[in-house]
């Protein structure tokens, strides 16, 4: 009897601790890594050229962007930097309490989807198969840029990264974190000629669902981006 409850107790452990990645399986969904092309570090744009044509983007064409466009994107917002694992952002304590998740619908060699950036290996995961920039242009109070946009960065945070050292304090050190993700984003954008916008107007509880984001993730900005439409 003691053997049967301290396997017991074992499994119940096990599926607390798998717990937050069980909700990314929740449609059966094979995790495959989709590996992305590596970021580059040099461009045609200067930083400050990037800096004085940076603007906020809300319409574009129905146009795909490429995999090497998307995967820059991504790389700007979280993607690792340096060997000890630093990130293109600041991150009080370098503790990085930020996730990225990304909805593919006009994306070239990328199959449409809800998929999870893995900084450390630069991949994608797929979360959900099928088009879902409907889906999420509801949950953000039917803002045609989500709609039109070839696809979509949302930027959720795992507050107790941080605020399980720096306590109440850390809520104020993630927030500023996604301002500097959501540049880096943007000025990415801008080097690509490419257009974005950040979104914080939306249903958090619509979109938790739409990711499958456990309880402890919180979706904080949303970022659509494609060729824009006045070129």
């Amino acid at each position: 009897m003691n053997r049967v409850r301290c396997l017991a107790l074992l499994t119940f452990i096990a599926l607390l601790c798998g717990c937050d990645r069980a909700v990314h399986n929740t449609n059966l969904v094979p995790e495959t890594a989709i590996e992305l092309p590596a970021p580059r570090t040099t461009g045609e744009l200067s930083l400050e050229a990037a800096i004085h044509a940076r603007r906020s983007i809300r319409e574009y064409r129905d146009e795909p962007l490429s995999l090497i466009e998307v995967g820059q994107l991504l790389w700007a917002a979280q993607g690792i930097t340096h060997p000890a694992g630093l990130r293109t952002a600041p991150s009080a304590g370098a503790l990085y309490p930020l996730e990225i998740y990304l909805l593919a619908g006009n994306v070239t060699d990328l199959p449409a989807g809800i998929y999870y950036y893995r900084p450390q290996d630069h991949t994608l995961t797929l979360i959900q198969s099928g088009d879902h920039r409907e889906a999420l242009y509801q949950a953000a109070l039917s803002q045609s840029a989500v709609r039109q946009a070839a696809a979509v960065l949302v930027i959720t945070a795992i507050f107790e990264r941080t605020t399980g050292k720096y306590g109440e304090r850390g809520q104020q050190y993630v927030h500023i974190e996604v301002g500097c993700a959501a540049q880096n984003v943007y000025l990415q954008a801008t080097a690509l000629n490419l257009g974005t916008v950040f979104i914080g107007a939306f249903y958090d509880n619509q979109v938790k669902r739409l990711l499958f984001l456990s309880e402890s993730r919180v979706p904080l900005g949303i970022m659509p981006f494609g060729k824009i439409a006045t070129q």
